[in-house]
């Protein structure tokens, strides 16, 4: 599973590398409200909230789908600006202006896309003129929540007014938190965005990109940049550009938008040294394949102690040294044990920090 742009006839000063305040402010509305997801936030998230109003923290619990169960379009509106030649804004007043320049069906269907009940990547009805999807939308939204279905329902019968209790409610959030955080973090994101442009132009895109993430590769010979993801999805950039977008809150989400007729951005996390490169999806599925099989469990409680040779294993476990060898073999494969030779004899360990991170790995993989 993955997602693929098609770069396909796109002119290389159509990829731009910018910060946005709005996708910003965004992430930081996912981590105050799914902290769990980002163990790396924690003192932010607690200062924050410590200092919230209780009026604004009711309000941002209206419509909190937007950004914690599914991270909105909304967030990105410069990719959806009719004529595809928007960058994101130097500061969120700019953001929300971009964000005003969407049509009532282009807000419409991006704010419901919590609900699934609308096209993505193609074409397809809009909610506000097709009956039968605006009944699905309502539907879909009820069995989210009252909070969900009350505001789907105002959705559909007063878009100007949501839109604009949205960006109210985005310039409260900015007064109360987010302009003190946005600045700190402007000027690393934009020496980040200086930094890939500069791969862009003297590197080329398959540099800037496996600088970016492991999950994005290049198909040169095919025009396609694919990201490993646990979802499918499908967008061509042709001339419309591509857009990619830097986050410090972001991580572990590598998103991809990619709804039909929108610019496609990929909004990635800023990279730290310190941090492990997370597996691929295929890595991933071997490791937990792997060690599904109560077999190799029980050899990885032996590995664990000490290093075996298949001999010692076989004996231990009442086998033969062909069954163990293939056991150790699912195991290699899936990176979960280390070898080496002493002699005549190959010894085998479990590689216990690939073990200790698979919990976090996991989480990363389906939350990228």
């Amino acid at each position: 599973m993955s997602v693929h742009i098609d770069i396909g006839g796109l002119r290389p000063e159509r990829i731009a590398v910018v910060p946005s305040p709005l996708a910003e402010l965004g992430m930081a509305l996912h981590a105050l409200a799914e902290p769990g997801h980002h163990p790396g936030l924690q003192g932010w998230v607690t200062g924050v909230t410590a200092g919230l109003d209780p009026h604004l923290a009711d309000r941002m619990c209206e419509a909190d789908f937007l950004w914690r169960t599914t991270f909105s379009d909304l967030f990105l509106a410069c990719a959806g600006v009719p004529g595809g030649a928007e960058l994101p804004g130097a500061t969120l007043a700019e953001d929300l202006d971009l964000l005003d320049k969407l049509t009532d069906e282009q807000f419409v269907d991006a704010a419901l896309e919590f609900t699934c009940a609308l096209a993505y990547s193609s074409q397809g009805p809009h909610a506000l003129s097709d009956p039968e999807v605006r009944r699905r939308a309502v539907d879909l939204a009820a069995s989210r929540g009252p909070q969900q279905t009350r505001f789907t329902e105002r959705l559909l019968v007063d878009p100007p007014g949501v839109r604009a209790w949205l960006r109210q409610f985005l310039e409260d959030c900015d007064e109360a938190f987010f302009a003190e955080t946005w600045s700190r973090l402007r000027h690393p994101l934009a020496a980040e965005a200086r930094h890939k442009t500069d791969l862009l132009r003297h590197k080329g895109l398959s540099e800037a990109l496996a600088s970016v993430s492991s999950a994005l590769s290049l198909d040169e010979t095919a025009r396609r940049i694919t990201v490993d993801k646990l979802t499918e999805g499908r967008t061509v950039a042709a001339d419309g550009g591509l857009l990619l977008v830097p986050t410090s809150l972001g991580r572990p989400h590598l998103m991809v938008l990619h709804r039909y007729q929108w610019m496609p951005v990929l909004h990635y996390p800023v990279s730290s040294p310190e941090l492990a490169t997370p597996p691929s999806v295929e890595q991933l599925t071997l490791r937990m394949t792997a060690l599904s099989h109560p077999v190799r469990m029980r050899i990885c409680r032996n590995l664990a102690r000490s290093a075996y040779t298949t001999g010692e294993l076989a004996q231990a476990h009442g086998m033969t040294a062909p069954e163990i060898s293939r056991h150790l073999g699912v195991l290699k494969k899936a990176g979960l044990i280390t070898t080496r030779r002493r002699g005549r004899y190959v010894l085998h360990q479990l590689d216990v920090g690939v073990v200790a991170r698979l919990g976090s790995d996991f989480l990363e993989g389906i939350l990228r």
